[in-house]
């Protein structure tokens, strides 16, 4: 009986292969589309339906026809465009960062067993977990910090400050010593705000310059390095010149010029510095991928006949992705610290309660009340540290071949 014989390689129809791959997306991607697309909608929704007096739910309940459903699910809220972008940017972590992990178990296991031989790295992840669920649930379960002038420079619990400087002393008196309270553990400001609300409440301007900045230098860095490496020639050049102009920018003073006309706002110091902020990492991942375009399987798949898009997307990008994460995390404190400086001058979003903003706000009574720059400041400083401990980590876990370079 005669058998089949499977298909020699000139008969193969490596077009059609290269089409149908275009279109065969991945759970991930389903699943990011599945979620994402709705978040984006409700931004068009809000940008263009929305008036900036109501509230987007409520609104959003009123044309559904759902208002009472909506209100009985409390569904009131009001996101502004930084906060939706947050949730968009969510959704890519949760998608393409941790469902991997569970996706390829055996992976995991191997670098984490690499990961959890630094050690401060593993304390930095466990900081950094704290500060990212207090970012994400903290607002649902602590009230935004209010302003009581009677209760302003209250200390924290252990402390204490001389009853004059407080109107009204919220723990108990003695020897003309104002004690601090359970009540507010970590002080209050001058305004009488509570500092571990504010602190908590920062958590979530720093995750969302964490996710959303990290997220657009990614998108415009991986395209702008990957298609450069690949494409050479005078592509290559245009690009790369590109880059050099990017990185020669003055972004602070650009930033001083929008704040001139536009005022100053979180998504603009998101927008400005994302966008002046992605030449290194198209630099460095340009210098990876052109390692990566060398190899032979990579000249076999040309070979094969597969297009230059699904080379890019399916072989060149998956095999700097290690490099690209450790690149992006070692970004994240820059982009922190430059908005606390921008905050301490007095140059950045007044109405915003970041990190920056309450360090601002205590500089004029640090002689009496340190704890209200110290807490603020802390916070910052070890998450900034967390974030480069994390950083080494990855690239030794994700990328050994670095760290056998820098043994020698």
């Amino acid at each position: 009986m005669a058998t089949e014989k499977p298909p020699q390689f000139d008969d193969v129809d490596w077009d059609n292969l290269s089409r149908a791959g275009f279109f065969d997306l991945s759970i991930n991607t389903k699943l990011m589309l599945l979620t994402g697309v709705p978040v984006l909608l409700l931004g068009l929704y809000d940008h263009f339906f929305v008036s900036a007096r109501d509230a987007t739910f409520v609104q959003l309940g009123q044309d559904l026809g759902l208002a009472s459903q909506f209100e009985m699910l409390g569904l009131n809220h009001d996101p502004t465009s930084v906060d939706i972008l947050f949730v968009f940017t969510l959704c890519l972590f949760a998608w393409y960062m941790l469902l991997p992990l569970y996706q390829n178990p055996r992976m995991t296991r191997y670098y984490w067993k690499e990961f959890k031989r630094n050690r401060p790295a593993v304390v930095s992840l466990i900081w950094l977990a704290i500060v990212f669920v207090g970012g994400i649930l903290g607002p649902l379960f602590v009230s935004a910090p209010q302003q009581d002038l009677l209760l302003g420079n209250q200390p924290p619990v252990f402390w204490d400050i001389d009853a004059t400087h407080v109107s009204q002393c919220a723990g108990t008196i003695e020897n003309g010593q104002c004690h601090g309270t359970w009540e507010y553990p970590l002080g209050t400001d001058r305004a009488g705000q509570d500092i571990l609300s504010s602190i908590i409440y920062g958590m979530t301007i720093s995750m969302q310059i964490a996710f959303i900045t990290t997220t657009i230098v990614a998108a415009i860095g991986v395209s702008v390095g990957t298609v450069s490496a690949y494409s050479a020639g005078w592509i290559d050049e245009i690009l790369m010149r590109t880059v050099d102009i990017v990185l020669s920018f003055p972004t602070l003073l650009f930033f001083l010029l929008i704040l001139y006309i536009y005022g100053a706002g979180l998504g603009m110091f998101i927008l400005v510095f994302a966008l002046f902020g992605w030449g290194s990492t198209a630099r460095y991942v340009r210098s990876k991928a052109l390692s990566v375009s060398e190899e032979e399987f990579i000249k076999a798949t040309k070979i094969s006949g597969a297009s230059t898009y699904k080379i890019v997307r399916r072989h060149v990008v998956p095999n700097t992705a290690s490099s690209i994460i450790t690149q992006l995390t070692l970004l994240i404190p820059g982009f922190l610290l430059a908005e606390a400086q921008l905050a301490y001058l007095g140059i950045g979003d007044s109405d915003i309660p970041s990190w920056g903003q309450l360090i601002a706000s205590g500089r004029e009574l640090i002689d009496i009340a340190p704890w209200i720059m110290l807490a603020p400041g802390i916070a910052l400083f070890l998450t900034i540290l967390a974030f480069n401990f994390l950083g080494d980590a990855l690239l030794d876990a994700l990328n050994p071949e670095a760290e056998a370079e820098n043994e020698k």
